[in-house]
């Protein structure tokens, strides 16, 4: 079993491995976003960054799938009838999304 401290550095090896790949800086934006705005909708997301950047509804969705789902650090709340899904940056993965996106 894993400790907590073993489990920060793999979600910090696999989100410096996902944001490597960010050719455009979206990926960058995406998880600034979830720092500055508690919880984000799929459509929120894509609404603020459309006009920044040349993407779709379904590449922003499969963005925050991945960054839900492959590297864990998003918390996924649905409603009962699963029309609103609103995801939220877990709390103790603040700081190492704050010195990966925007290192000082």
């Amino acid at each position: 079993m894993r400790s907590p401290a073993d489990l920060k550095k793999e979600i910090e090896s696999r989100l410096k491995k996902y944001l490597s790949r960010d050719k455009t800086g979206i990926r960058h934006e995406l998880l600034k976003l979830f720092l500055e705005i508690k919880s984000l909708r799929v459509a929120d997301i894509y609404e603020n960054l459309k006009e920044r950047y040349t993407t779709s509804y379904h590449s922003i969705a499969s963005m925050v799938g991945i960054i839900a789902s492959k590297i864990g650090i998003l918390h996924v709340r649905k409603d009962k009838d699963n029309v609103n899904t609103q995801y939220e940056l877990k709390e103790q993965y603040k700081d190492i999304v704050t010195k990966l996106v925007d290192p000082a």
